[in-house]
């Protein structure tokens, strides 16, 4: 995609103030500048992506405190901090442990917050489902594919 075709990603205050619903859509996007003549320039993003950066910035504390201490293994380590993968088999917990480290290496370096925590979201809904013993219940696969109504 060409830099033309690219949403804008910085936009003056008075464009802010002539064309709010412009500078909003984009906002929602993803996080965009507003430059100012008169002041520090600021950021405006969706509460979405704050809390998404907060928690990624909670995730990132947590790994700093599993990466200093060398008592365990790294999956012993995380259980300690993240008590949840405590219902995880040893081998989901290597796993997991893993995948979590991973996708905090990505968001980190692409910017992009979601991706470690729609990983630790996932994991930790899956612990849940787990200790809710829903592993234990029989899966019912289809065969067949079947035919639908539109909605």
């Amino acid at each position: 995609m060409s830099a033309s075709l690219l949403p804008a990603r910085s936009f003056r205050s008075s464009e802010l103030s002539r064309n709010a619903p412009k500078v909003f859509a984009a906002a929602e996007e993803h996080p965009v500048d507003v430059t100012r003549r008169d002041g520090e320039d600021l950021v405006l993003m969706s509460k979405r992506e704050a809390e998404s950066r907060d928690q990624l910035m909670q995730f990132a504390a947590q790994l700093i405190a599993v990466a200093t201490d060398d008592r365990g293994s790294l999956a012993d380590r995380m259980a300690d901090r993240f008590p949840w993968m405590l219902a995880l088999s040893a081998d989901d917990r290597q796993t997991c442990a893993r995948d979590l480290l991973e996708s905090a290496r990505a968001s980190f370096a692409t910017g992009e917050a979601h991706l470690a925590v729609a990983e630790m979201i996932a994991w930790q809904e899956t612990a849940t489902a787990i200790a809710a013993g829903l592993h234990a219940a029989p899966v019912e696969w289809l065969d067949e594919d079947e035919k639908v109504e539109r909605p």
